[in-house]
């Protein structure tokens, strides 16, 4: 239980981060109720499939397919530009990752095999970098200004 409730605390924030960066790549306004809506089932995807018997990373590339639906489908942004975004977003999901990673090993003094076999170390890592991604998000969509009119719903 303690595990799911981890996952979520750092999954939801990444997840908002990781949508609102494709949002606002696309141009698209950052609407944060729909934004955590979308987040919360995204999140609650991507636990299920990394609970199944899987190969480790095929839930990055349902939840790259995930959020190009999502966006195409809830806006007005063509589903290849949709595609575009939401693996531009993952890219920059990935090397905020990187950078946090290597950060915490310098500061932590440790591998990040240490890091990753301890689930809350793992989790506390992992946080700061989701509020960051949330933070990129918001300034894309204050320099690439969002257009009028491109959400569906």
């Amino acid at each position: 239980m303690i595990k799911i409730i981890l996952f979520l605390l750092q999954g939801i924030p990444e997840s908002l981060g990781f949508i609102a960066c494709g949002l606002a790549l696309a141009r698209v306004k950052l609407r944060w109720g729909i934004i955590l809506a979308a987040a919360l089932v995204y999140t609650l995807i991507i636990y299920a499939i990394r609970q199944l018997p899987v190969t480790f990373g095929l839930h990055t590339a349902v939840g790259i397919l995930l959020v190009a639906v999502f966006i195409a489908k809830a806006t007005r942004v063509k589903p290849s530009i949709s595609f575009v975004c939401a693996f531009a977003s993952c890219s920059v999901l990935a090397l905020v990752e990187v950078l946090g990673y290597e950060m915490a090993k310098k500061l932590l003094h440790t591998d990040i095999n240490n890091i990753i076999s301890d689930d809350l170390m793992w989790r506390m890592v992992s946080f700061p970098q989701a509020v960051l991604l949330i933070i990129i998000a918001l300034l894309i969509a204050k320099y690439r200004k969002p257009l009028e009119g491109m959400w569906k719903i």
